[in-house]
C-alpha cells in the first residue's frame, strides 16, 4: 500500500485530485467466496462452497495491478448462495499472493506486501443479498468494514476514494447512513464529494438507496456492459479469453496465485474469463495509462463507457453500445494481463 509524501501531496492539492501525481485510492468490496469455490451453477456441494468463482478471477487480476493503485481496503460482502460476509476467503487469496509477491516486487517495488493488504481486509455483514435497504442499514448495523470506510474517507488526502462494488453495496451505504445521521449537512456533502462508486449491478437494496438518497454522489452503475469481459460475449474474440488462453498465460507455470485462477464463473460449462467485476478497476487502470479520464465516464476506456442519467444527478449508466464498450479493448487488456502474469514466475524483467 503506497502512501504519497508531503511534496506530492502538496502538488495534488495545487493541481487537483485528477493530476498525474494522484495515484487512485481504491477499495474493493466483493462477495468473495472461499478459494476452493464450487461454481454455483454446478448444482452440488455444500452451501458455504457454492458461489461465483468469477470474483476469484477478478481478484487475481486486481492484485497484479496493485502496484498502480493505492489499495486502501478489501471488503468481504455477502451474496450468492452462502450469503455470508467472511474475510477468510480474501485472506486465503492473499496467502497465495504472498507466494509470488517477491517476484512481483522485483519488477516493481510499488507492489504492496501481503501483510499490508491483510491489515486492510475487513468483513461486512452477512445475509444481505436481495434484501431491501431498510432491513440491512440503520441503527446497530455497523460493521468493521463500514467503520473503516468512514475512517479512510475522512483522511486528509485530496484524492477521492474509488469504491469498486463487486457484490452488494451494504457496507458503503451503512457508512453513508451513519455519517448522515451524525454530522451536519455541510459535512455530509464534503464526505460525499470524496467518494466515487463503480457498481456492478444492484445486488442488494442499498444500491438503489444510494441512487435515490444521494443525487450528487458519483456513481457508475453497470448492469450490462460489464458482460463484455465474458469469454462468450457476442462479437468478441474468444481466443483471448478461453480456457486454452488462460492455461497458457495465467493458470499453468505462473506461480501459485496463477494456478488458482478458476476455470469458469457461475456456469462451469462456460470455461474461460468471466470476470464481470473487473471493469470496475480497469476503468482506473486505463486512466493511469492516459486512455481515459476516470472522472469523465463518457470517455471510452478499459472499464467501458457510460452516459449520464440526468444533468442534475451525478449518476452514470451503461452506454447503449453495450458489452462492446468493454470487449473492444480485449486484445490490449489481455496482453497486458499476460505480461504481468509472467512476473509471478520470473523475477527477471521481460
Amino acid at each position: 500500500m503506497r502512501r504519497i509524501g508531503p511534496f506530492i501531496l502538496s502538488l495534488c492539492l495545487t493541481l487537483g485530485a485528477n493530476s498525474l501525481f494522484a495515484q487512485p485510492r481504491v477499495v474493493v468490496s466483493s462477495d468473495f467466496p472461499p478459494v476452493g469455490v464450487i461454481p454455483g451453477g454446478a448444482g452440488y456441494g455444500p452451501d458455504h462452497l457454492r458461489s461465483d468463482p468469477d470474483d476469484v478471477q477478478s481478484m487475481i487480476r486486481f492484485l497484479l495491478y496493485a502496484n498502480e493503485l493505492d489499495v486502501e481496503g478489501l471488503i468481504a460482502s455477502a451474496a450468492t448462495v452462502a450469503n455470508i460476509a467472511d474475510k477468510r476467503g480474501l485472506l486465503d487469496v492473499l496467502d497465495l499472493y504472498d507466494r509470488v509477491e517477491e517476484n512481483l516486487r522485483r519488477h516493481d517495488p510499488a507492489y504492496p506486501t501481503a501483510n499490508a493488504l491483510r491489515s486492510i481486509t475487513w468483513s461486512g455483514r452477512s445475509e444481505s443479498h436481495g434484501r431491501p435497504a431498510d432491513e440491512i442499514i440503520g441503527p446497530r448495523m455497523d460493521s468493521e468494514a463500514s467503520e473503516a470506510i468512514i475512517s479512510l474517507v475522512d483522511r486528509p488526502d485530496p484524492r477521492p476514494v474509488w469504491f469498486c462494488i463487486w457484490g452488494g453495496s451494504r457496507e458503503l451505504a451503512q457508512a453513508l447512513w451513519k455519517v448522515r445521521h451524525t454530522r451536519s449537512e455541510a459535512d455530509v456533502e464534503r464526505f460525499v464529494r470524496k467518494i466515487r462508486v463503480y457498481m456492478i449491478a444492484l445486488q442488494d437494496g442499498t444500491g438503489q438507496w444510494l441512487l435515490d438518497e444521494f443525487p450528487s454522489l458519483f456513481v457508475i452503475l453497470s448492469e450490462n456492459n460489464f458482460k463484455g469481459m465474458f469469454v462468450g460475449s457476442a462479437g468478441s474474440d474468444a481466443a483471448f479469453a478461453d480456457l486454452e488462453w488462460l492455461n497458457r498465460h495465467i493458470r499453468q507455470g505462473h506461480g501459485l496465485l496463477g494456478s488458482f485462477y478458476p476455470e469458469s464463473g457461475w456456469n462451469p460449462e462456460a470455461r474461460g474469463v468471466i470476470e464481470g467485476d473487473s471493469p470496475s478497476f480497469l476503468h482506473l487502470v486505463s486512466g493511469v495509462r492516459g486512455i481515459n479520464d476516470p472522472e469523465d465516464p463518457s470517455q471510452p476506456g478499459w472499464g467501458g463507457q457510460f452516459v449520464r442519467v440526468q444533468p442534475d444527478q451525478n449518476h452514470w449508466v451503461d452506454h447503449p453500445v453495450g458489452p462492446k464498450a468493454v470487449w473492444q479493448w480485449r486484445a490490449d487488456v489481455q496482453e497486458d494481463f499476460a505480461r504481468r502474469a509472467k512476473w509471478m514466475r520470473d523475477p527477471l524483467p521481460d
